[in-house]
């Protein structure tokens, strides 16, 4: 593709300028490389992930504008609300890790596939290994019903998938998450791309510049810890919400 920089696999984890990113497709920065835990760190720290289909090249991508939730804004339906009140589900940090992923990478209805594909489900678990991917599980006795992964750098979190197997499992883990890292001063919930369903729990629209700015300063700041994640007691158990004042 003309204008596209092309990384062999195996060479320092450089990569070019977020504004050298095409428009058409929207993001598109460069291909190629590899999944190593050095390349990802780097990319993550310059607002850069990886995003490809079977058949294709690694892809990176810095769409503009980019989906960001500040966790402050998270927004809580009224039907989530009032589910969470009436619940006796646990929640978690980093119990199941490779069981979240593996549930995030199940064909879902109207997909013919997966773009979790064995190599990135690897790379993840990897990089969770090392203390900087995290995962919330949401679980009805001892049953996972829902959650999400991503990656931390410093106060950011990069959210890169989630699910659910009941109704509103995945939004009970983004509030908590949200609400956690309000806690911890985190900057952003990177959601990278807009979708109906983050966009009704809070999220919006940042240009690029603007997210990186927020990315810039996120960096500066140590991450809560390097290893597993603990939620406060309060988060823990969905029953225990109560909502925030008005």
């Amino acid at each position: 593709m003309p204008g596209l920089t092309w990384i062999e696999p195996g060479a320092p984890p450089v990569f070019p300028p977020a504004e050298h990113a095409l428009d058409k497709p929207n993001g598109l920065l460069a291909a190629g490389g590899d999944l190593s835990r050095e390349r990802l760190l780097a990319a993550y720290a310059r607002g850069i992930f990886p995003w490809y289909s079977v058949g294709e090249p690694i892809l990176w991508w810095t769409p503009d504008p980019r989906c960001v939730l500040f966790p402050s804004e998270i927004h809580v339906p009224r039907r989530t609300a009032r589910r969470m009140r009436q619940s006796r589900d646990e929640l978690s940090f980093d119990r199941a890790f490779d069981e979240v992923i593996q549930a995030c990478a199940a064909p879902r209805a109207g997909q013919g596939g997966t773009w979790l594909l064995p190599e990135m489900r690897a790379a993840y678990c990897d990089l969770h290994a090392a203390g900087h991917a995290h995962s919330i599980e949401l679980y009805q006795g001892n049953r996972l019903v829902g959650g999400l992964y991503g990656v931390c750098l410093g106060r950011m979190f990069f959210g890169e998938s989630m699910f659910s197997r009941v109704p509103d499992a995945s939004k009970i883990v983004l509030i908590q998450l949200a609400r956690q890292l309000q806690r911890w001063e985190f900057s952003l919930i990177d959601c990278q791309v807009s979708s109906p369903h983050v966009l009704r729990m809070g999220a919006r629209e940042l240009p690029r510049h603007g997210f990186l700015q927020h990315l810039h300063s996120a960096l500066q700041q140590p991450a809560p810890s390097v290893g597993p994640w603990t939620l406060d007691r309060d988060l823990a158990q969905a029953g225990g919400y109560e909502p925030d004042p008005v």
